[in-house]
């Protein structure tokens, strides 16, 4: 079993789906350091996952965004480090 799959990020999930914007959302929000490292391990083969954790980014307020913007155009996507996010406000 897999990181993702017993991830406590996915606390309210049955099930790991990774084409699931949501799920992709949850892992990048309230994932651990572990799930956060197999979720890059697979976006290295994965184009379509980085351009959709690029999607998620741009319009979720994250933790550490531009950590995963680095991370992905050390991949090669073509991201601007400098877009405006969404603000993450923890109250």
């Amino acid at each position: 079993m897999s990181s993702l799959e017993k991830s406590q990020a996915l606390w309210n999930r049955t099930h790991l789906d990774l084409r699931s914007d949501e799920i992709l959302a949850q892992i990048l929000d309230r994932g651990s350091m572990d799930d956060w490292r197999e979720l890059y391990a697979l976006a290295v083969a994965d184009p379509a996952l980085r351009q959709r954790i690029c999607r998620v980014i741009a319009t979720v307020p994250l933790p550490l965004p531009r950590l995963w913007l680095s991370a992905l155009a050390v991949l090669g996507e073509p991201v601007d480090p400098g877009m405006p996010l969404p603000v993450r406000v923890d109250l």
